[in-house]
């Protein structure tokens, strides 16, 4: 499951990754570039709950790898479309298969790992491991070939996919049997999660932001005449992004999960200011501590929301995984124009903005008991 964690969201670090080439070689503006990333986030943020109330009530583990196939589809034929209107379906079509393959994939993770903290930040671990190896993965195929190449990169998730139809039955009963043994006198408790669910989208406003404007704003500030430095900070955030994640973890083990949240929020506050005002190269010493506090919370936000409605985990996959992430992709043309009309490093700047008052709603929650096997 953490292999195929890294595969599916190998496609969602491939958008970011890919939109120095379509400002490059389409000549997107910041709004029709944010565009693209919302097209990777509008459906999946309606699609990602529903397939998590079906999987609650109907256990479909088939679509684990039949959402990875779809992502790495969507991604394939996004460089074959020369129109932006085909490019952003395409993008689209990727997020739709991201978000067929979260809710249930993430049901199985929990009960591979028995509730385990550590194990859901492995789990989580592979998605951010994934994210990072998008723009190490893209540049070299689109430098070397354009984006009429991009077909190549649909290798992982056939190959994954295969891996996965292989393993279905073994995860599946083991999930049920999970589900028998941990449920059982358990009440699920709306109001906390509906706090959570609002703190992961300021989270999810900011990450997709970053996302998007990072390498463009690295390239700006060191008036870099290539794409090399963009990619860079890409990768160095979503790298110790997975530090962070994996870090969550076992920080759980000693200290409380919203504790841990509490600290990463305000954390942020200081690491965003440095992005948009650290002279020169220093920016990639606040880019590495932005990557880790922000993810730090990351495994344990999905845990808390399980733990918050025990009775539907499918759920709150879905909305912690995928309706507040997606709303936060809903957001990236406003900062999009944002950034056209005061530039990139005031956008950046506003943002901070964001994990400020998450923190401040990170006091109203409370520690669930745990769901375990």
């Amino acid at each position: 499951m953490v292999a195929s964690h890294l595969f599916d969201d190998l496609y969602q670090g491939a958008v970011p990754a890919m939109l120095p080439f379509f400002v490059a070689e389409r000549h997107y503006g910041y709004v029709a570039a944010a565009g693209i990333t919302l097209a990777a986030t509008l459906l999946s943020s309606v699609v990602q709950p529903l397939f998590g109330l079906l999987t609650d009530r109907h256990p479909m583990p088939w679509l684990v790898p039949a959402g990875l196939s779809v992502a790495g589809l969507g991604i394939a034929l996004s460089g074959l479309v020369d129109s932006y209107l085909w490019t952003w379906c395409a993008i689209a079509l990727s997020g739709v298969g991201v978000a067929s393959y979260h809710p249930e994939s993430t049901r199985l993770a929990r009960a591979a790992s028995d509730g385990s903290h550590v194990g859901m930040s492995w789990y989580s671990l592979g998605g951010n491991v994934g994210f990072a190896l998008g723009p190490i993965v893209v540049a070299p195929v689109v430098s070397a070939f354009g984006l009429p190449a991009t077909p190549l990169l649909i290798i992982p998730a056939v190959v994954a996919g295969v891996a996965l139809a292989l393993l279905l039955r073994p995860l599946a009963s083991k999930a049920q049997v999970f589900a028998a043994g941990a449920l059982a006198g358990l009440e699920d408790d709306w109001r906390q999660f509906s706090l959570l669910a609002v703190i992961v989208t300021g989270r999810s406003i900011v990450g997709f932001a970053l996302n998007t404007f990072l390498a463009l704003w690295v390239i700006e500030h060191l008036h870099a005449h290539g794409q090399f430095e963009g990619q860079v900070a890409l990768v160095l955030y979503f790298g110790c992004g997975a530090v962070g994640t994996l870090a969550g973890g076992f920080l759980a083990r000693r200290w409380e999960r919203v504790r841990i949240l509490r600290l990463s929020y305000l954390l942020s506050v200081p690491a965003l200011a440095g992005i948009g005002l650290a002279p020169g190269a220093f920016v990639f010493f606040f880019i590495a501590a932005s990557g880790i506090v922000l993810f730090l919370p990351f495994s344990l936000q999905v845990t808390l929301g399980q733990d918050y409605l025990p009775t539907r985990i499918g759920t709150a996959s879905g909305v912690t995984l995928g309706l507040s992430i997606s709303i936060g992709g809903l957001a990236a043309p406003a900062i999009g124009a944002l950034a056209e009309a005061i530039g990139l490093e005031g956008a950046i700047l506003v943002l901070i903005v964001v994990p400020a008052a998450c923190w401040l709603l990170s006091l109203w929650i409370r520690e669930p008991r745990q769901v375990t096997g």
